[in-house]
């Protein structure tokens, strides 16, 4: 009785599937998917990695040791370029589930990509495509700044870089992760696993990046810096390409936005009729399809699926009547705005770690040895060498002890996971602040500078945070997104990023503006760390993130009440009809 039940939830397994290989033939179990397809998926996401974070780490120095940008605006230059490239990634999940597919996607983007990089690295081999190399430190010969034909074909090389990596990133993840059946529980453990792996694989770029190729571009050239780059970006899409008859692909399913559309035109249309006690009935049953059990969030919306006596008989127009699973999608997407928000501080946090704490590094003492200087930017690095070591550990002894304690296939859910890095995040910015502290007092008293090994700590402790954020946050999107939002909702957590940045350099002008007195500056407006206070700008940044952390617990023990749990499509929200 138990093989006939067995065989009998297979078989609805697979006609369930909507994956199909590359030809679009229906896709087979013993063959398509699993870890085996999914590690060429990883072989691209490690090498984009090191090539995208070598040029992005050390963009500044190519923009004004050899374009001849200034300062400031050299700086504005690597920070629009990292906030492009986290805002195109929500291009990139749309393009994906509306259009192309991640599969094809992640091709057309990688040679965008890869054009790019070749493009940089042409422009710094030929010494005629830049301006003329000068003196910088010279008054009576200024340099002079790249103009016309040299500026536009940097932009357009350092934008297709840009371009090609925003729309490739949530389409990795959700790539690698559609190689496991959601539908499938047996999977849910190898899934888990699979955004390990992924973390895994992005803290090794990260690292190679920090490490070999920064050393290359500052002792062999930019230009064998960005080649260097473009062989990595060409590696990982001939990994990409190896496996594509291996692969589960999800086809694109149309315009994503209309259907969210028709539901908030539906629900406005009928919103003086009144909801029904029972819910079943509201209109929504999908043949041969699972579909998502009615919630009693946004309870507003389920207006829309409110068929109208006038009408019944015949079909309504879509932009008057939807389904339940429909109504159910466009909640999920507004249930998750507050978990997405409230990692924000947590990328402002991040934001510091590669700006302030380097410029702390700058004024310690950065020799280890009479012959050995550890360049404050290679502080950076710190966070991917834990985290090589952390996260196997963490997948080999923390998850199976956890899951023993639990019952959850990934040891604890992906919002207890997420939590956990926003506490502990709190923690970088208190040793932040502790130490600048320990280093002004020193400062003034006319003590040797401190080692710099001892900012070392906040990079360490954020490192071990964003095992916990980064993953789950992006283990939580992808199992809460239904068929044919995978990339986009995966895109969600990338543009967190981009929101940290701008909210770090919000806060560094509001603190400014807040603390300037009559006679002094702000905390932060002084170009000497000995006169700025930085000390209490950390402060004030481990007070915001221990508020966040609370809000944070607010918004998922709501969501988690709401939605029975947050296990995506494993847990009691899917149901077949």
């Amino acid at each position: 009785m138990g093989d006939v039940l067995e065989k009998t939830k297979s078989s609805k397994l697979k006609e369930n599937s909507t994956s199909v290989d590359w030809r679009g033939r229906a896709c087979s179990s013993n063959y398509h998917g699993g870890m085996a397809a999914a590690a060429f998926v990883l072989g691209l996401q490690a090498f984009e990695m090191m090539a995208i974070a070598a040029v992005g780490n050390n963009l500044i120095t190519y923009v004004f040791t050899q374009m001849h940008f200034p300062l400031s605006k050299s700086a504005n230059v690597v920070t629009n370029f990292v906030g492009t490239v986290f805002l195109l990634s929500l291009l990139g999940g749309f393009v994906s589930d509306s259009y192309l597919g991640s599969f094809r996607t992640m091709l057309v983007f990688g040679l965008v990509e890869l054009s790019g990089f070749t493009l940089l690295t042409v422009q710094a081999h030929y010494p005629g495509l830049r301006p003329a190399p000068c003196d910088m430190a010279a008054t009576s010969t200024p340099c002079v700044e790249a103009s016309g034909c040299e500026a536009a074909m940097f932009f357009v090389a350092l934008y297709l870089v840009a371009l090609g990596s925003g729309c490739l990133k949530p389409n990795i993840i959700s790539h690698g992760a559609d190689q496991f059946p959601k539908e499938d529980p047996k999977q849910l453990k190898k899934l888990s696993t699979f955004f390990n792996c992924a973390y895994f694989a992005f803290c090794t770029g990260e690292l190679a990046a920090l490490t070999l190729l920064v050393w290359l571009q500052t002792h062999a050239g930019m230009d064998v810096g960005f080649g260097v780059s473009t062989a990595a970006m060409l590696l990982g899409l001939i990994c990409l390409l190896s496996a594509t008859s291996l692969y589960r692909n999800t086809p694109p399913r149309g315009t994503i936005f209309t259907p969210i559309a028709q539901v908030f035109v539906a629900a406005f249309t009928k919103r003086k009729q009144i909801c029904p006690s029972n819910s079943e009935m509201l209109h929504g049953t999908e043949n041969g399809l699972l579909k998502l059990l009615h919630t009693d969030k946004f309870r507003f919306l389920d207006k829309a699926c409110i068929k109208s006596e006038d009408d019944e008989g015949r079909e309504e127009s879509p932009w008057k009547l939807c389904t339940v699973a429909q109504v159910e999608q466009v909640k999920i997407i507004l249930s998750v705005i507050p978990i997405f928000a409230c990692t924000i501080i947590f990328n402002t946090i991040l934001a510091q770690l590669q700006t302030f704490s380097v410029q702390q590094g700058t004024s310690m003492d950065s020799w280890l040895t009479p012959k050995f200087q550890i360049p404050p930017a290679s502080l950076q690095a710190i966070p991917y060498l834990i985290l090589i070591f952390l996260v196997p550990l963490y997948e080999t002894a923390f998850v199976p002890l956890a899951r023993r304690l639990t019952g959850a296939p990934s040891g604890i859910s992906p919002l207890q996971r997420v939590g956990t890095g926003l506490f502990v995040a709190t923690f970088s910015m208190v040793s932040a602040a502790l130490v600048e502290t320990k280093r002004r007092n020193s400062s003034a008293a006319g003590a040797p500078p401190l080692s710099i090994l001892w900012i070392s700590p906040q990079f360490v402790i954020f490192g071990i945070s964003e095992l916990f954020t980064a993953v789950g946050l992006v283990e939580f999107f992808y199992k809460q997104s239904v068929e044919g939002m995978q990339s986009f909702l995966t895109a969600m957590t990338y543009c967190s990023y981009s929101f940290g940045f701008y909210l770090s350099s919000l806060l560094v002008s509001l603190v400014n503006k807040i603390t300037r007195g009559s006679a002094a500056g702000g905390w932060l407006s002084h170009n000497d760390l000995n006169n700025d206070r930085l000390d209490l700008f950390y402060w004030l940044l481990a007070g915001l993130s221990f508020v966040n952390f609370f809000n944070y617990l607010f918004w998922a023990n709501r969501y988690s009440q709401g939605h029975r749990g947050e296990g995506g499509a494993s847990d009691s929200k899917l149901v077949e009809p």
